[in-house]
């Protein structure tokens, strides 16, 4: 299995992503140096693709990462229904191929001037490996952290999606490197991560604790037990937390009622989301919409 070793700083940047479903017989196309890093992470079915002379099938659970100077292109069509996310990006950094076998390269450090104290501070680079073909070990966080991208991508012109897109990213990254070290996550982590991914996905919605047990095949008290480990909070907490935050959003980003805004987050009533709001970021949904007018 090939490593693609990235010399950081800087990190690679997020340029775009999207969902893309063929139909049986439909073929990936083929393309000659993309002049960007081309990330593929199956959802459902396969995709048969050969890159520089390697062949892969890439299933549910798999990502493929082609390169940007080399050429690529289907081996053979869709067999079923097969969806995918591709997400494309860059570097501005070195970054070079080398074998799974192949030891990590040595840290380098380099020098940055600074145009007061030169000689005090230094930049440590370090070596970011990503596999080139993978099983993902947490393919539901894959998809719910591409599926977060897609969501900001009609608002990528405002001034601070940019950032957002750019944080996500660097989960991806860090999912794939993971895959890589074989770093898989403890019982009680997986619960939390298939909770928060559960409720970050339904939060529009009415949800108990039942409910969420029932969704993930865990006892309630066990999801409870696992998500205050991970993430110090119980599930509603956790969940009442994420609506705040999307409202938020609907705040800076658009012009609704605050009734809508609550209505659009998962709030039955006006009221209690916004004092629900002042709790969690002491002020009123006006005047924090106010800052930003």
């Amino acid at each position: 299995m090939n490593i693609i070793n990235f010399i950081v700083p800087p990190m690679p940047y997020y340029i775009v992503s999207g969902l893309h479903t063929f139909s049986p017989g439909h073929y990936h196309m083929s393309r000659h140096n993309i002049k960007v890093f081309d990330l593929l992470v199956v959802k459902q079915g396969c995709l048969y693709m050969n890159e520089g002379g390697l062949t892969f099938q890439v299933r549910a659970g798999q990502a493929l990462l082609l390169r940007p100077d080399s050429h690529h292109f289907s081996t053979d069509s869709c067999k079923e229904h097969t969806s995918y996310y591709w997400l494309h990006f860059q570097t501005v950094g070195d970054w070079n191929i080398s074998e799974a076998t192949a030891s990590t390269p040595e840290t380098e450090h380099t020098r940055v001037e600074h145009p007061l104290h030169s000689d005090e501070f230094n930049i440590r680079t370090f070596t970011l490996q990503l596999p080139q073909y993978t099983s993902l070990l947490q393919p539901s966080k894959m998809e719910e952290l591409l599926s977060q991208l897609n969501q900001l991508a009609p608002n990528s012109h405002l001034s601070n999606t940019p950032f957002q897109q750019q944080l996500l990213f660097q989960e991806v990254l860090q999912q794939l490197s993971a895959s890589l070290r074989h770093e898989r996550p403890s019982p009680s982590k997986i619960c939390a991560e298939q909770a928060a991914s559960y409720l970050r996905s339904h939060f529009r919605e009415r949800i108990t604790a039942q409910q969420l047990g029932e969704n993930l095949n865990f006892h309630p008290v066990y999801i409870a037990r696992c998500m205050k480990k991970e993430y110090g909070c119980a599930p509603m907490d956790y969940l009442l937390h994420y609506r705040i935050q999307q409202s938020k959003l609907l705040l800076m980003q658009t012009s609704y009622t605050i009734a809508r805004i609550a209505e659009e987050v998962g709030f039955n009533q006006a009221p209690y989301f916004s004092s629900s709001f002042v709790r969690i970021e002491g002020t009123t949904p006006r005047e924090f919409r106010q800052r930003f007018s």
